[in-house]
């Protein structure tokens, strides 16, 4: 059962320094996203504007301008040609990548847009690209095309908000399956292909705020890898993202899905094996903002407003490590790619970097001048990004 992990052949190096300080934003950053290529950057913000930023020069590409109210969430396709975007206003807009044009709007949704899922690049089907789930204050999960900008279905048994949804790689000939979870503390599992709910996860006695995928990392980088890769079209990207999906599944020794929620808790599970949690995790002392899965399926992070960052075995559940040093509640996480590196951050106004084998704080990033939302680290290693209260985008890098 537990074969000794490998560890990455490669190594990322941990960042210590701004590089760049992206000033554009006239409200506070709120979502950042690399590109699965890491190419690009893509910033929402409380300005109504998403912001696509070159990371050749560090300097903005695009405003994308459509939105009325705050942007809540970004998200790339897994092929990195589209961006969607969503937040108070409650449409969802898609933005082409290279021009920053308006692709169309999603509409549908009767309240906030609380989260974007682009269905994993192999298991979409046939020559068409991946769909786009999103969920929304007003309980439901909606399934759409965004090529001809239509809703497929709505999937509506959720009785509040639903706060997150996952589009899992497994069970390829139904186009995948979607977990979507909330404010009625149940994590339930959909075929998206004919809108059936095909599960329901209990556990949880309060909200449910995250969800995570051990394959998350795989499925969101669809064909691209640490290193640079130039593919002719989306069906030679939908071979490389399959083969690198199967790779990921077996190193994690199949799919685990974890839940955080305001009970201070976080549930472990196997959805698509059995209803029955594999673990649950109590020691946060406080709401669980964010779970995230390392790319290698071995670890997971749970950012909380108890100031810590607590580390767990990413198969059993198993507690390992509080990383303590936030003097804030620590808002979100993102990994290195080779797993052996942690950045959080935080209301404190720092982001801090953890060895994650030795256990310890590496690089305390101090720079911004309020709280610190939004973090990612872009799959090549090289930078981390940063979006802040104080309206600024920062670059960090070794």
């Amino acid at each position: 059962e537990h074969h000794p992990y490998p560890l990455a052949v490669f190594r990322v190096r941990p960042v210590t320094r701004c590089t760049s300080s992206l000033s554009g934003h006239i409200e506070a950053v709120l979502c950042v996203a690399f590109s699965p290529d890491s190419t690009k950057l893509a910033s929402g913000s409380g300005d109504s504007t998403v912001r696509l930023w070159d990371l050749n020069t560090e300097l903005p590409k695009h405003t994308c301008k459509g939105h009325l109210n705050w942007v809540l969430a970004v998200a790339w396709s897994p092929d990195g040609s589209r961006l969607a975007s969503a937040g108070m206003d409650k449409i969802v807009l898609v933005w082409c990548a290279q021009s920053g044009k308006n692709l169309g709007a999603l509409r549908g949704h009767t309240q906030p847009v609380t989260c974007l899922c682009w269905q994993p690049l192999h298991v979409a089907e046939g020559d068409s690209f991946p769909l786009l789930a999103t969920s929304s204050k007003d309980a439901a999960v909606r399934i759409w095309d965004t090529s001809v900008g239509v809703c497929l279905r709505s999937l509506t048994s959720h009785s509040q908000p639903v706060m997150q949804i996952r589009w899992s790689g497994e069970r390829p000939d139904i186009g995948g399956v979607v977990y979507s979870a909330g404010r009625d503390c149940v994590i339930k599992v959909w075929n998206p292909k004919d809108g059936a709910m095909l599960n329901e996860l209990k556990g949880h006695g309060h909200w449910v705020n995250t969800l995570a995928l051990n394959t998350d990392y795989v499925i969101r980088s669809g064909p691209y890898s640490h290193e640079p890769a130039k593919f002719k079209d989306l069906a030679e990207k939908k071979e490389a993202a399959k083969k690198r999906y199967a790779e990921a599944i077996e190193l994690c020794g199949g799919e685990r899905l974890l839940s955080g929620s305001d009970d201070f808790t976080l549930f472990l599970w196997r959805p698509l094996v059995s209803k029955t949690p594999v673990c649950r995790m109590t020691g946060h002392q406080k709401i669980v903002n964010q779970v995230a899965f390392s790319p290698d399926g071995r670890w997971f992070a749970s950012a909380s407003f108890d100031k810590s960052v607590r580390l767990w075995d990413g198969r059993t559940g198993k507690y390992v490590h509080a990383f303590r040093g936030h003097v804030g509640d620590v808002y979100q996480l993102a990994w290195s790619a080779d797993s052996r590196l942690l950045v959080s951050v935080s209301k404190d106004s720092t982001a801090k970097c953890w060895d994650i084998s030795r256990r310890k704080l590496l690089e305390d990033l101090p720079g911004h001048a309020d709280e610190v939302y939004a973090v990612d680290w872009s799959l090549d290693g090289a930078r981390v990004a940063t979006g802040s209260k104080d309206r600024l985008l920062k670059i960090w890098r070794h």
